[in-house]
């Protein structure tokens, strides 16, 4: 077998290979042989047909099939003698597969580029320190009692704060739309949970009454119908409540799960679930600190068809979270090719980290994560089995824990200092609220 290779572009090859023909009608013949021991042909009992008679019945098929078992076997052959290692399928093309000649063929593709990955001695990231303080503890619990106000029924003009229930028809250029008629429809006035005219067009509102207001829907709503037209909205005013918080008692600590030690239990558990928090802030903001690093250290040559398929990944997760199905309704691929490059060299350098340092998974961190994820399950210990019997869900946990142990080693080889910071700064709580009432695509309903 005669084989070239030639760099095309980058880290694209193209290989010719030669095989002999004699290779190719010994492989024929023995195809033909182990046919004709069982063919069924007429005027012949089973098995017993002439090998001429075989070969003119279904030469030209096992020759066809010979061959392109050939193309396959010898292109594995040739790469394993070029020590080349694809970084996608090749791209087979016929050259010459005439009968009695050598069977020619090229194959083009990528090859994994070389890495060296540079010591992580020189990479300085900066760890964020803070611990949970008992005002820090204080805020979340006014936080929590804001996620459960108590709304009581008031016989006065609606104001800031308040919750006025009401009876909606909407209609569009005098005519009616689809999702333009509401029914005992809470709207808490400053709340952003509509839209701000219909907040601002209740204050003041009182029982009983009727009123007319115009909203007007933002010009890049998906909803064409709706997308920058105006709607009358004809409401009447059903009841106005009151806002209020509640006491942080017994009652309150059972609201959130805790049924003994009342509100030092409640502090307690709140204390746990923000050292929780903010370990997996800081966790993250290193890990951030340290693949960005590594990425920029440590410059490579992509193979496109890795990007590309990343590519396609990332539009597809898009997609679904936007909950789109159809594939031909796929967002633009250019925002996702950035970060597919950097998705496919950052595999790439933890690879050849794994692999050079011989870095195997930590059973015990594998378990921890089980453990981990399992608690956020009603049943922790269905959870478990259910993650340990799932092959793809293992394989992805192992991947997760192997990347934490890659960014272990590099840390504990860069230059790693610690920055104070407040429990607010690490995490933004309190700064970072989202307007409520939006849904996933930003959109917001007349209510």
């Amino acid at each position: 077998m005669q084989v070239s290779v030639s760099a095309t572009s980058g880290l694209e090859r193209r290989m010719e290979v030669a095989v002999p023909a004699d290779r190719i009608s010994t492989a024929v013949e023995q195809r033909l042989k182990e046919i004709s021991r069982t063919a069924r042909l007429k005027g012949f009992r089973p098995g017993k047909a002439p090998l001429p008679v075989v070969r003119k019945q279904f030469g030209e098929q096992v020759r066809a099939e010979v061959m392109g078992d050939l193309m396959r076997s010898s292109l594995a052959e040739a790469l394993s003698q070029e020590k080349l290692t694809p970084a996608a399928g090749p791209r087979i093309e016929p050259i010459a597969m005439s009968p009695g000649a050598d069977l020619r063929f090229a194959a083009t593709f990528e090859v994994m580029p070389e890495i060296r990955v540079k010591s992580p001695a020189s990479l300085a990231v900066e760890r964020p320190s803070a611990t949970v303080a008992e005002a820090d503890i204080d805020a979340m619990l006014e936080s929590m009692r804001r996620q459960r106000p108590v709304f009581t029924v008031v016989d006065r003009p609606a104001r800031e704060t308040d919750r006025v229930t009401v009876d909606y028809t909407g209609r569009i250029s005098g005519e009616p739309f689809e999702g333009g008629d509401g029914k005992d429809i809470p709207i808490v006035i400053g709340s952003r949970q509509s839209r701000p005219e219909l907040e601002e067009g209740l204050k003041g509102a009182v029982a009983g009454e009727n009123r007319t207001i115009a909203v007007t829907f933002p010009a890049e709503l998906s909803n064409p119908t709706l997308a920058g037209k105006t709607a009358e909205l004809a409401l009447t005013v059903k009841r106005v409540e009151e806002h209020s918080l509640p006491v942080i008692d017994e009652e309150f600590c059972r609201a959130f799960g805790v049924e003994e030690g009342g509100v030092d239990a409640l502090r307690a558990e709140v204390r746990k679930s923000m050292e929780r928090e903010l370990a997996d802030v800081i966790r993250n903001r290193v890990r951030t600190q340290v693949l960005d690093a590594l990425y920029a250290e440590n410059p490579i040559d992509i193979p496109r068809a890795l990007v590309e398929e990343q590519v396609q990944q990332l539009q597809i997760d898009a997609a679904r979270r936007m909950g789109v199905r159809d594939a031909s309704k796929l967002p633009p691929r250019e925002p996702f090719e950035a970060p597919a490059r950097k998705r496919v060299a950052l595999g790439l350098l933890m690879g050849q980290i794994v692999k050079a340092e011989s870095i195997a998974v930590d059973r015990q961190r594998m378990e921890a994560r089980i453990e981990e994820l399992a608690a956020g399950y009603p049943d922790a210990e269905e959870a478990r089995r259910a993650y340990r019997h799932n092959a793809e869900a293992m394989r992805q946990i192992e991947s997760v824990v192997l990347e934490d142990q890659v960014i272990d080693w590099i840390l504990e080889r860069a230059k790693v200092t610690d920055a104070p910071m407040s429990f607010q700064e690490i995490t933004g709580f309190g700064t970072n609220a989202q307007p409520l009432g939006e849904n996933k695509s930003g959109e917001t309903t007349p209510s």
